[in-house]
C-alpha cells in the first residue's frame, strides 16, 4: 500500500520537516507550545509536569 503522505517517518529529514510544520501552525494550544519550548531548552522535569496538565481526565 502506498504511503499517502509525501514524507514518511522513516525517511531522513522527517523530524526537521515536522518541526518546520509546527512552526507554521499558529493555532496550537499555548500549553503544548510551552511544553515544546521547555523540551527544546532541556528542562524535561518541567515539561513532564506541564504535560500532566494536558492529559484528559478520563
Amino acid at each position: 500500500m502506498d504511503n499517502p503522505h509525501p514524507i514518511s517517518r522513516s525517511q531522513p529529514g522527517f523530524h526537521e520537516h515536522l518541526e518546520i510544520c509546527y512552526q507554521q501552525v499558529c493555532d496550537i494550544d499555548p500549553l503544548i507550545l510551552r511544553v515544546r519550548q521547555l523540551r527544546h531548552r532541556g528542562d524535561f522535569p518541567r515539561a513532564r509536569c506541564l504535560e500532566q496538565e494536558l492529559l484528559p481526565l478520563v
